[in-house]
């Protein structure tokens, strides 16, 4: 928060929520910054305000014309929040309704093709050197392999320092996560040797590094960049060009790393209901039900497991549609 200034009237109140909601273990990084675009908002077309009307969210949700829905969700609910928090301290303030935005659609993954990944990975193999960003050339190799083998959150690599990559061991260390929530993956050995070739060349760039994927100026890549660079890559396959449906996201290795562990498991025989709460705890779900998507699709993609599937507690898995990033 120390980057940002709020200047509205409701300021304050947007400091204080910010602050609440940091202490009780949330990064709150994504809806800091969206408090802060309404905080402008405000200032420039509500300066006399000093509480959330009704009229001043009408404004806000109509703000951008054409705005999917999910992208309008994550706009609304901060402020949603916000009004909730200031009507809790006893300063009065309209709430956005619930049914704001009306419907959430719903993203279907995309589940990699073993040729898919061939493909994609035989291309980032071949990345070229670039003059304005030296170490693209080493990170984009191994950083998409981490995404798709470990299953993490773009994010949560992008972070990564290096020492959270334990190359001894494979550990690596995700602390700064989706809901705060810290947690230990553990590396293949090709992957594990992979990384420590990476970290080698990486260490004659820049000695005693502290970020594990430096760019430039030995600091973490921007928050897009992985989107950038998986399409510079992804868009240009014959592949990608037969993709039907929703066009692949860099997101969707990690739906992939979920669905073809649960799809071994139970190639194998393994007991999903007993080993459920493992992949739940290593993606870094806040609940079973987070993880309760990636089974219906083990049923989509693979039919013939349905039956074998069936057989998990509903009542511990409840219905979710599907996980944000």
């Amino acid at each position: 928060m120390a980057d940002y200034a709020f200047n509205s009237l409701i300021g304050p109140f947007i400091e204080d929520f910010i602050r609440l909601k940091q202490a009780l273990g949330y990064p709150y990084n994504s809806s800091t910054r969206i408090l802060h675009h309404f905080d402008i908002f405000v200032a420039d077309k509500f300066p006399e305000e000093t509480t959330i009307t009704k009229e001043m969210c009408t404004a806000w949700i109509h703000l951008k014309s054409g705005e999917h829905p999910n992208g309008l969700l994550r706009r609304v609910t901060p402020v949603r929040q916000l009004g909730k928090y200031m009507n809790g301290i006893g300063h009065a303030a309209y709430v956005i309704p619930g049914h704001v935005p009306d419907k959430q659609v719903k993203y279907e993954a995309h589940i990699y093709t073993d040729a898919e990944l061939k493909a994609f990975f035989k291309s980032v193999d071949q990345c070229p050197a670039s003059p304005f960003s030296p170490t693209r050339k080493y990170v984009i190799p191994v950083i998409f392999r981490i995404l798709y083998c470990c299953g993490l959150r773009s994010s949560e690599a992008r972070l990564l320092k290096k020492e959270d990559v334990d190359l001894q061991t494979g550990k690596i260390t995700i602390r700064e996560s989706k809901g705060w929530k810290a947690r230990i993956v553990v590396t293949s050995d090709d992957l594990l040797e992979v990384c420590r070739e990476y970290d080698s060349i990486m260490e004659s760039m820049f000695p005693g590094r502290q970020v594990f994927f430096p760019n430039k100026d030995g600091n973490c890549f921007s928050q897009s960049i992985l989107d950038r660079w998986f399409h510079e890559f992804w868009d240009r396959l014959p592949e990608s060009r037969t993709v039907t449906g929703n066009p692949a996201r860099v997101h969707d290795f990690r739906h992939g790393y979920a669905v073809h562990r649960l799809n071994q498991w139970v190639r194998e025989g393994r007991d999903i209901n007993a080993l459920y709460p493992y992949i739940s705890e290593y993606m870094g779900h806040s609940s079973y039900a987070a993880t309760e998507y990636y089974l219906s699709l083990v049923e989509e993609f693979y039919p013939e497991m349905e039956q074998r599937l069936s057989s998990i507690n509903d009542d511990i898995l409840p219905e979710v549609h599907y996980e944000e990033e």
